[in-house]
């Protein structure tokens, strides 16, 4: 697993508790941050198995 995969999750993950907590208390601002959080953390998880499966090419 590369370091962005890990780092992606954990930003996907915060960001689900941000959306669930701005869904619950009504704010809108903070369950949009959550989401972005959530779309970034997928995307530094998509990058790092990018590079994951790259560098296993590159090693055969």
């Amino acid at each position: 697993m590369h370091k962005d995969e890990a780092k992606g999750a954990a930003k996907d993950i915060k960001g689900s508790i941000k959306e669930a907590a701005g869904r619950a208390t009504g704010d809108e601002r903070l369950e949009a941050e959550g989401a972005a959080d959530r779309v970034e953390g997928k995307v530094q998880k998509g990058v790092g198995a990018l590079k994951d499966a790259a560098r296993d090419v590159l090693k055969n």
